[in-house]
């Protein structure tokens, strides 16, 4: 298994971003858009927007989905709400292809209404 670099999986997540229409905000290991504000106690790799849509994305890995505390981060993150629209935001979960089924089975954990907020996308290189 090969370790993709951080600013690559960030990357990759953007470009996700974009094949969904969304904008980017702000975004992790960039050189032009500032780094994300923490929401809550948290840190996410990139803030999207689309109209008045937005996206928070996060990525994962091998280490990320050990932490006990990652169960608990996502969810935080999924019950996220735009701050005047009351809008919920969709979390992008970026993970290599090796992590994709322990990412699900994370996730089937959870409510059912929490992953209606939550896409999964592929941050390996291959799949760009």
């Amino acid at each position: 298994m090969t370790k993709i670099p951080d600013k690559d999986r960030v990357d990759s997540l953007i470009k996700h971003f974009w094949k969904n229409g969304f904008l980017t905000l702000s975004r992790k290991h960039g050189t032009y858009l500032p780094t994300p504000s923490p929401v809550g106690v948290y840190e996410v790799d990139a803030v999207g927007k689309l109209n008045k849509k937005y996206v928070l994305g996060l990525t994962l890995t091998k280490d990320d989905i050990q932490n006990p505390n990652i169960l608990r981060k996502i969810k935080f993150l999924a019950n996220q709400k735009s701050k005047f629209s009351l809008q919920k935001v969709t979390l992008f979960l970026g993970c290599s292809d090796e992590i994709c089924s322990e990412v699900k089975s994370l996730l089937s954990e959870l409510d059912e209404n929490i992953r209606k907020n939550i896409k999964i996308v592929s941050t390996s290189p291959k799949n760009d």
